[in-house]
Formats: structure tokens, sequence, C-alpha cells
């Protein structure tokens, strides 16, 4: 497990335990939406920014590699569905932990959604890709979420505690799933899930401090950090935005004195 250990320490904060991921495998399912064109300079604000790592797809990573700047961890994605697709809601895998460690990568990431039609399939792959991982020493993220045509509420506390907890026990070191709402209802998420838990974005919100809100809140209920996406590199100021976040989940900043950090920051700026 040392090889976990180590490469764990290469996009969680040492001091804190704590996550801060910008997901970035959104070409895939949504296609070259904003934020996702110029690779490098999105890649090169969040880490200005602070965040502990970048998640991708495995084509993604030519075309990101930065030539300076602060050191950020990396996360190859293996999942994969389109949402024009006949089954958007089936993940399937493309990609390995071998290629994850041929690219240099820190950690693999990998999609289920709970009650979805393809289930079954998701849940082998997902075991398989735990397998490989303890045998090679790689640190897995799984993203975990109840989505299905059985699922009347994908934000339901006991769905997402459900969805969690079967990531943690196919074998996840670090487990992604929504924010549930409010503190109280999280904390049981958090607690069920056993496994460090990090919060997703969801879709692109209006308002900043709703986001700020809603990472701070999800730290009080015991989360450790965020993978956050389209609110984060479609932000009107992707580094500011960063930076902000990671005040919080880092540093232990207030709301207030995030959103200061925020307003502080000229976009495109060098931290």
């Amino acid at each position: 497990m040392y090889g976990k250990s180590i490469r764990l320490e290469r996009i969680v904060d040492r001091k804190t335990g704590n996550s801060v991921i910008v997901p970035m495998d959104h070409g895939v399912s949504i296609g070259p939406v904003e934020g996702l064109i110029d690779m490098k300079k999105t890649v090169d604000d969040v880490a200005n920014g602070g965040a502990t790592a970048v998640l991708m797809h495995k084509g993604l990573i030519r075309f990101s590699h930065r030539e300076s700047g602060r050191d950020i961890g990396l996360i190859l994605h293996l999942s994969a569905s389109t949402d024009i697709g006949v089954t958007p809601r089936g993940k399937v895998l493309v990609a390995t932990v071998k290629e994850a460690i041929c690219a240099g990568a820190d950690a693999v990431s990998v999609h289920i959604n709970v009650g979805a039609e393809t289930e079954q399939e998701m849940l082998r792959d997902v075991g398989a890709v735990s397998q490989e991982c303890a045998e090679w020493g790689m640190p897995l993220l799984a993203m975990a979420y109840p989505r299905g045509p059985n699922i009347k509420d994908s934000y339901d506390p006991a769905a997402v505690a459900h969805a969690a907890r079967v990531a943690t026990e196919l074998g996840a070191d670090v487990v992604k799933c929504s924010y549930t709402g409010d503190v109280k209802s999280f904390e049981k998420v958090v607690k069920g899930a056993l496994a460090p838990v990090v919060i997703a974005g969801g879709p692109k919100m209006t308002s900043d401090m709703d986001i700020l809100n809603m990472v701070y809140d999800s730290l009080q209920a015991g989360g450790r950090g965020v993978s956050i996406g389209r609110n984060v590199f479609q932000h009107k100021n992707v580094e500011g935005m960063t930076s902000a976040i990671s005040d919080i989940v880092l540093h232990g900043a207030t709301v207030r004195e995030a959103s200061e950090l925020l307003s502080a920051v000229p976009s495109g700026s060098k931290k």
C-alpha cells in the first residue's frame, strides 16, 4: 500500500488531508464546452489557484501539459459515455490502470451510476479496476451517483449515502458524490461512506456565494474537499474561483474570507 500512500500525497494536501480536484472529463459526455478549449491555460489557472489535482481522459493529457507554473496532481479518468448516446447513464471503461501509470498519473477515477440500466456491468468494472489499483499501488477515486429509471431524486440523502457506500465497498480510496443540500443529512453520507468524501459541483451555478457556501457546509459535515468542474473552469475568473475554494478547503477560510479573495484575484493573474 506504500505506492497508494505516496501517490495520494500528490493529489491530497498533506497538512489537512483535503483535496481540491478540478475534473475536466466533460468533453466526452457533453462536447467541447467553454473552458475546455485552451487546456494549458485552464490547467495553469487552476494550478495557480491552489488546486491539488486535475482529472481528465487520456487523450487530453497531451494538450494540457504545462511548460511552467505550479505543480498539480493528475487523475486519469477511466469511464465514459456520451449524453447523445442511447444509454448515457451506462459508463464503460475506456482506459486502464497500466495506461495511467505510463501517462504519469497519480490516481485513476471511475464513474458508477447506482440504479442505472447497466448497473451490473459498472459494478463489475469498478471491482476489476479496484483489484488492479491494489496490485499497482494506484489510488482509486470513485464517482458514485444514484441515477436510473427508479431514482426519483438523485439528491435524496438515503440514495446518495447508498451510492457512496457502494464506492467504498468496491475499494475506492476517495469517494465523490453529490452534496445533499444541508449539513445534517450530509453528515450521515460521510459517516456511512467511511472512505474520505469529496463533493461534486453539479450543473453550473449562477451565484458564487452558492458555490462557496456549499463547499464550506460540506466540510462542516465531515467532507474532505471538492471535485468541482464547470463551476470552476467555466467561471469568468478561473484562478480566482479556484483560489477561493482552496482557501476554504485547504486553509480553513470562512465563506466571507473566500469571497473577498475571489474579488481580489484578477483574472489570469499569477500567484
